[in-house]
């Protein structure tokens, strides 16, 4: 197969244990968003609005729903006979398989997929953060600075530096100092986890970590930090636009109130969209009853209460009588008539019934406090059903159906 300039690998498996409830059944890069998209639209249209149609997707933890919707890659126009969208589990060799041990360890273990390609250049991606950005900008930089490896950087608040892989440029944009998850950060750039890597550059150095029995097997713990030691010229690319890394709870309600409320993310600019896989659905069904103020209403909805400051994903129903604030309501779950969701996020197939409140003060249905849930918000996981004379207080999960309770007396099932 004849070289190609640039491949994209999507680090598309990581758990998302700090998504409680949304990551049961999902990989985070699945989880959805934005009334209509998954996190993991954001990569793939990037790619595709970036001229990259050969992309590898790595995924590990519940791939299934992830699988399934990238399936041949078609919605990102990466269904083609050369290139495309290629879902990249763990290797499997004899009869037992392999999961990847980090970052840096799940690129080398598709080392064969990426050689099948022969690409100059390697753009290592994550899954599961929301922005656009033209790769093409990033990729003309690092052939003029002839870097072996250029990272994305964006300026955070020093309260957040600690989150991230901290680094120090020079004025020409040549990093001499990095540092992943610092507990106390020299600077305020941080690493996106979007690199540019030479394509043997990388392989040499993902052999020699791979061969280090201490090693993390980790970009940011492990390969960064040897190119530098070893001085190869490794490059910033300061990028100024709207990027959420979206891997909490709060973090994601943020990025759907964002849409709302407004911000530097336009999801409706038809010169850099954002694909996404679904079905032809109806136009909303608003009822004479609906009130509906400053909020996202995707097609399929049926609107016939209260909605406001709120972001509805597709085939939700909110009855006559029942109320949405400040909430996210994700595809096809149902607000009954009475109801109210205040502060909340609720998952998928939901069913909220009657004069139930959720993301209330008190009196509190007896769940504990999720430390997931921070910010007063409340969770509800998908499937849920919830019946009878319930109030979920504010930074609750609620995992499993609840069918009747009253005061003293209460069955989960």
């Amino acid at each position: 197969m004849r070289q190609s300039d640039c491949i994209a690998m999507i680090l598309a498996g990581g758990q998302g244990s700090r998504l409680g409830a949304l990551t049961k059944t999902l990989a985070k890069p699945a989880v959805h968003y934005g009334g209509k998209y998954r996190i993991i639209d954001f990569a793939l249209s990037n790619c595709a609005n970036s001229g990259i149609n050969t992309v590898g997707v790595l995924t590990q933890y519940q791939p299934l729903e992830l699988n399934t919707y990238i399936g041949s890659g078609q919605p990102w126009d990466m269904d083609r006979l050369n290139g495309g969208a290629f879902i990249l589990p763990p290797y499997v060799k004899g009869k037992s398989g392999e999961w990847y041990k980090g970052t840096a360890n799940a690129i080398y273990q598709n080392k064969q997929f990426i050689d099948r390609f022969d690409p100059k250049r390697i753009l290592i991606l994550s899954g599961d953060h929301i922005y656009k950005m033209d790769y093409r900008d990033m990729l003309r930089q690092h052939e003029q600075t002839k870097a072996a490896l250029t990272i994305a950087v964006i300026e955070v608040p020093l309260e957040d530096a600690s989150r991230y892989g901290i680094l120090s440029a020079d004025e020409n944009k040549r990093i001499y100092d990095f540092a992943e998850k610092p507990e106390h950060p020299r600077s305020t750039l941080a690493s996106m986890g979007i690199y540019i890597f030479d394509r043997d550059v990388m392989m040499n150095y993902l052999s020699a970590d791979e061969s280090d029995p201490n090693s993390s097997n980790d970009f940011g713990h492990d390969i960064i930090p040897a190119m530098l030691a070893d001085g190869l010229p490794v490059y910033a690319y300061t990028f100024s636009g709207y990027w959420k890394d979206v891997g909490t709870i709060k973090s994601l309600w943020d990025a759907n109130m964002d849409i709302i409320n407004g911000s530097d993310l336009d999801l409706n600019d038809d010169n850099w969209r954002i694909y996404s896989r679904h079905i032809d659905l109806p136009p909303q069904v608003v009822s004479p009853t609906a009130e509906i103020r400053s909020s996202a209403v995707t097609e399929g909805c049926s609107v016939a209460g209260t909605v406001e400051n709120s972001v509805l994903f597709s085939g939700v129903t909110v009855e006559a009588g029942a109320v949405v604030r400040n909430s996210i309501v994700m595809p096809m779950s149902i607000i009954r008539r009475g109801a109210c969701v205040d502060h909340s996020i609720i998952s998928h197939d939901a069913d909220i019934g009657e004069d139930v409140v959720i993301g209330c003060d008190s009196p509190n249905y007896p769940l504990p406090p999720d430390p997931l849930c921070t910010d007063g918000l409340s969770l509800v996981g998908d499937n849920v059903r919830i019946r009878g004379n319930v109030r979920i207080g504010r930074g609750t999960t609620v995992v499993r159906s609840i069918e009747v309770y009253r005061e003293g007396e209460d069955t989960l099932l």
